[in-house]
C-alpha cells in the first residue's frame, strides 16, 4: 500500500499509544507492537513531556526501527505507523 493511501486512512484514527515523560519503556514498545499486530495502521502521540526531552524526528525513527514498522507520517507530535 502506498503512503498516500495510508495517510488518507489514518485521518480518522485516534492515537492508541501516548508516550510521555517516562519515554520509550519496554512496556510502551510492547503495546505499540501489540497494536500494530492487531490493526496494522496506528497513531502514536508524543506528549509534550516527551518531546521536551527528546528530538521528535529521532524518537520517531527509533520507534519505527524498534518495531520494524514504517513511519507513514509525522505531523506535529503525532506519528502514524504501518506494519504489514
Amino acid at each position: 500500500m502506498n503512503k498516500a493511501a495510508l495517510r488518507e486512512q489514518s485521518k480518522i484514527l485516534q492515537p492508541v499509544v501516548r508516550i510521555g515523560k517516562n519515554g520509550l519503556t519496554p512496556n510502551i514498545l510492547e503495546e505499540i507492537l501489540r497494536q500494530l499486530k492487531k490493526k496494522k495502521l496506528i497513531k502514536v502521540k508524543l506528549l509534550k513531556a516527551f518531546v521536551d526531552t527528546h528530538k521528535r524526528d529521532d524518537a520517531a525513527k527509533e520507534i519505527a526501527a524498534s518495531c520494524a514498522a514504517e513511519t507513514v507520517q509525522l505531523v506535529g507530535n503525532v506519528m502514524v505507523l504501518y506494519k504489514r
